[in-house]
């Protein structure tokens, strides 16, 4: 007889691999409800960085040395972790970046730079971090092209039904977020990227909020581009990766010049490596690598299933505990979340809320998260944002609304 896997997890026993959290903090126990910002780092994926520090650390590529050759195969192996983790159909269409931000750069800088001219139109969602504005507003303003706007509704829904005429002729390229840093609004990508397709219009996809929440296949969404950051899935910071089309990435000039991304240079000309090194010059981020390599074994040992099925719990009862608070009003009802509550109490400024939470133990983040338009759009200057992971619990979220009342007392 079969039996069907649970989708629970021993959460007790996940939580003794941060040691974050066994520590003190204002003399209470540390509930982290920030790993929308960056998430907490198990001790596996420290002890892997520390391990290379310690006893493989050298430079890759450049050396004959065994060590160099070691090295290199490590690297290279977190490389290929990352391209199964995404789908992608090769590891030389995973560049190494720093992160999110600088892998949207790059497509701007490189891509963009190649594309863009005056006259032509980059469309975006409304709900995009800065690191998907900032980037292609540049490009614009160089070269006199014209950012566009999908709207989206109250409950912070992109309106699809607009996406059509908002799709011209001139339209370069196509930018939305997978999952609202904000909102916690899940987009249909998919759709999305169809729809953009049929246009002709290539897509990026901002994965930053999507690969610690959602299962990831690049090719099934036939995206573009794809971006994340590898400390939001538990790894160090300093890493990220930037997926592209083979034939879109191979058509791209180098963003950076420098060491290892050469075959040869002369005074009169310089020939380029391929795929990827192409776009890695210098010595890249080694630890970080194998530590985000690290991380997604770390990930996949828990199951992606899992981790959805407790995040959406913990949700489900922040939102209904949240919503019986008097005064209280969540920023985003999109019908499809990932694990992203934010919020707004009376007339209170959410640094002030913020402030308080970290007084008794609670890490929260309060502002306009990167998301300036977002907040415009909602007539707000900043909200609360407590941001839930596979090690957090119910009871944690009792002492966040536990913590929400003391601080209407305090201003009553």
């Amino acid at each position: 007889m079969t039996t069907t896997p649970t989708l629970t997890l021993d959460v007790a026993r996940i939580r003794q691999d941060f040691p974050e959290l066994s520590v003190p903090f204002h003399d209470k126990p540390l509930i982290y409800l920030d790993s929308a910002v960056s998430g907490l780092t198990p001790k596996a994926v420290v002890d892997r960085v520390s391990h290379y520090q310690s006893f493989e650390h050298t430079n890759v590529h450049r050396g004959v040395s065994t060590l160099s050759q070691e090295a290199t195969d490590r690297f290279e192996e977190a490389r290929e972790k990352v391209r199964a983790f995404i789908n992608a159909p090769s590891a030389a269409q995973i560049i190494w970046t720093r992160g999110t931000t600088e892998s949207i750069n790059l497509v701007a800088q490189t891509f963009g730079r190649s594309k863009v001219g005056a006259g032509d139109e980059i469309l975006l969602s409304a709900m995009e971090h800065h690191s998907n504005i900032v980037p292609w507003q540049l490009l614009a303003e160089e070269k006199g092209a014209k950012i566009r706007v999908i709207p989206m509704n109250d409950d912070g829904e992109l309106i699809l039904d607009d996406l059509e005429s908002l799709l011209t002729e001139r339209t370069r390229i196509l930018g939305v977020t997978q999952v609202s840093n904000v909102l916690g609004t899940i987009n249909p990508v998919k759709e999305i990227i169809r729809r953009a397709h049929a246009k002709g219009v290539p897509v990026l996809v901002d994965g930053a909020q999507g690969v610690p929440h959602l299962p990831v296949d690049v090719t099934d969404l036939d995206a573009d581009f794809y971006a994340f950051s590898g400390h939001k899935l538990s790894g160090p910071t300093g890493i990220g990766v930037l997926y592209g089309r083979r034939e879109l990435l191979e058509a791209m000039p180098p963003w950076q010049g420098g060491g290892s991304m050469i075959l040869s240079v002369t005074w009169e000309k310089t020939t380029f490596c391929g795929l990827p090194t192409k776009f890695e010059a210098g010595t890249p981020a080694i630890a970080q690598a194998i530590g985000l390599g690290a991380a997604i074994d770390y990930i996949q040992g828990l199951g992606l299933a899992r981790i959805a099925a407790h995040e959406h719990d913990l949700l489900a009862y922040a939102t209904e505990r949240c919503a019986s608070v008097p005064g209280l009003r969540i920023i985003g009802q999109a019908k499809h979340k990932a694990s992203v509550l934010s919020f707004v109490l009376d007339d209170i400024h959410p640094h002030d809320i913020g402030s308080i939470l970290d007084h008794e133990g609670i890490v929260v983040r309060a502002g306009h998260h990167c998301a300036q338009p977002v907040m415009a759009r909602f007539g707000i200057p900043a909200t609360t944002r407590a941001s839930f992971a596979y090690f957090n619990t119910r009871e944690e979220i009792d002492a966040l609304v536990s913590g929400i009342l003391k601080v209407q007392e305090i201003f009553k």
